[in-house]
């Protein structure tokens, strides 16, 4: 059976007492600067962890890609022909 929580106070977190000393108090420590070998080995390590796309998953996105593009390439022909006769006909109006 779970154990029901007691009501109680609250944990009160410790106010500073000038403002400036918040800001000293949140302060990062400086960090140790890293040698060009360990950035290069660090760097190295990380790439090995990318996971490239096989040549399949590269292809199907490839064709989701163009026929996206050729639906709103269509899309957008379709709009503006719409607009333009739209607007001949209500500058029609006028004459």
């Amino acid at each position: 059976m779970a154990k029901a929580k007691t009501p109680g106070r609250r944990p009160q977190t410790a106010q500073p007492a000038i403002a400036g000393a918040a800001v000293a108090a949140d302060a990062p420590a400086p960090k140790k600067r890293t040698s060009i070998p360990q950035f290069i080995s660090q760097v190295r390590a990380e790439g090995r962890k990318i996971v490239w796309p096989s040549r399949k998953e590269t292809w199907i996105t490839s064709v989701m890609v163009f026929i996206m593009v050729a639906i709103a390439a269509v899309f957008f022909f379709v709009v503006d022909t719409a607009l333009a006769f739209l607007s001949r006909f209500v500058l029609a109006i006028g004459q």
